[in-house]
């Protein structure tokens, strides 16, 4: 099938490798506008447009959908369909009323529950034994569309942002690749999203990955894996910010934030419920580095008490 393709990030970069790999004719590639970032802050493109321009697509990257001049853009490249991905900007009506068999979005949660921009993390926070890709035709609400297939897999205890992130975009891709197969062929049934249980998947901001010791020592290991490997967890050592990477449930009770011992497996914190055995974690400007090799540097010792970082 002849598409446009759009989305920005990693996860939208392996969906569009996927539709490679299944032969569907990708006739443009539509992704945001290159960001300030690195060093220098300079013009960063995103990972579909390295991508795309690998694999020689055509890229357009407006700032804005509503403008006469994209409409007319699109309109060019006559796709038969539209397939969007993690692409960051809303598609306005007559977007999405353009091809002929519609706008299509790979969501990564079972919709209904977790609409919005960040639902692999919204899942490992709330502790869902399972999540899934749901590939909607979308409409003008915000992940509302009617379905057309999902797929759904359980969510391990060792499960992070990570791991989850590249499988559920492998699934994606290749359960995209199968629906406009099917949309070609005419075989595909739509089915309305139930209306109980949906819920709303917000970006994560920055005060979000600030670890509350109050909080229970699974919620506080929920987060570690929720923001892992990025933006990382954080809490403050010794007036330091640090960015915890590994943490495993344990036993002891004290103040929340307190130090209960340290050693060779790590350093074990009091939390507002139980105790959390941090493994590995990251000073600011640091690598990051095992509980035995960050003591070395820095030997923390029992009652100590560990801060939210500000």
């Amino acid at each position: 099938m002849r598409i446009v393709f759009a989305g920005t990030p990693a996860f939208a970069a392996t969906v569009l490798a996927k539709l490679l790999e299944a032969r569907h004719e990708v006739a443009l590639v539509l992704t945001q506008p290159d960001r300030l970032g690195g060093r220098g802050l300079r013009p960063l493109p995103s990972a579909v447009k390295r991508f795309s321009e690998e694999h020689r697509l055509d890229v357009f990257q407006p700032a804005s959908l509503k403008e006469a001049q994209t409409l007319a853009r699109l309109a060019e490249a006559r796709p038969d369909a539209i397939v969007t991905a993690a692409y960051g900007l809303v598609l306005p009506a007559p977007v999405l009323d353009l091809p002929p068999r519609g706008a299509l979005n790979v969501h990564a949660s079972l919709l209904p529950r977790w609409r919005g921009a960040a639902p692999i993390q919204r899942a490992l926070l709330a502790g869902d034994r399972e999540t899934g890709i749901t590939i909607i035709r979308m409409d003008t609400g915000l992940d509302t569309g009617p379905m057309l297939d999902r797929r759904a897999i359980a969510i391990g205890e060792r499960d992070d942002f990570g791991s989850l992130h590249d499988r559920l975009a492998a699934i994606g891709g290749d359960l995209m690749a199968t629906v406009l197969e099917q949309l070609a062929a005419g075989h595909v049934q739509e089915t309305p999203q139930p209306s109980e249980g949906a819920s709303y998947a917000p970006k994560i901001r920055d005060a979000e990955t600030a670890i509350d010791w109050s909080k229970s020592a699974r919620e506080i290991e929920r987060a570690v894996r929720a923001f892992r490997p990025a933006p990382g967890a954080q809490t403050v050592v010794r007036g330091m910010q640090c960015k915890l990477w590994g943490a495993r449930l344990t036993e002891g009770t004290a103040q929340a934030g307190i130090v209960l011992a340290v050693g060779p497996e790590g350093i074990r914190v009091a939390c507002g419920e139980g105790a959390l055995e941090i493994t590995e974690l990251q000073r600011a400007g640091g690598r990051r580095l095992p509980a035995a090799e960050f003591l070395r540097g820095c030997p923390l010792a029992v009652g100590e008490r560990l801060a939210t970082a500000g």
